[in-house]
């Protein structure tokens, strides 16, 4: 099995920062792509930030300028750090990653179990 683990969540006030950190445990070959995604109340999950093993980054345009997101392959660990946050930022965040098991298996997805943002005005 693989597990992804999130923290660094939490309340802060607008315009002050935050980082997230997720770690991935368990079976494991190779992870192709880690990244995050949010939900906010009534609305669908959007991506936030993934990177690939390769190092290239993506961003959502909300966040671009504001979120870095960067990966340690040694520790299977990705991290988001979210500056000048914005009430709008509010969401649960969930970490994903696209993971290979095992040489002789295709990857998959696998998910954390979110970590609640909350940026006041």
């Amino acid at each position: 099995q693989v597990q992804l683990v999130e923290s660094g969540g939490g309340l802060v006030q607008s315009g002050g920062s935050l980082r997230l950190s997720c770690a991935a445990s368990g079976s494991i070959f190779n992870i192709i792509t880690m990244g995050w995604y949010r939900q906010a109340p009534g609305k669908q999950r959007e991506l936030v930030a993934s990177v690939a093993s390769g190092g290239s980054t993506n961003y959502a345009d909300s966040v671009k300028g504001r979120f870095t997101i960067s990966r340690d392959n040694a520790k299977n660990t990705v991290y988001l750090q979210m500056n000048s946050l914005k009430p709008e930022d509010t969401a649960v965040y969930y970490c994903y990653g696209f993971i290979q098991r095992s040489y002789y298996t295709l990857p998959g997805d696998y998910w954390g179990q979110g970590t609640q943002v909350t940026v006041s005005s």
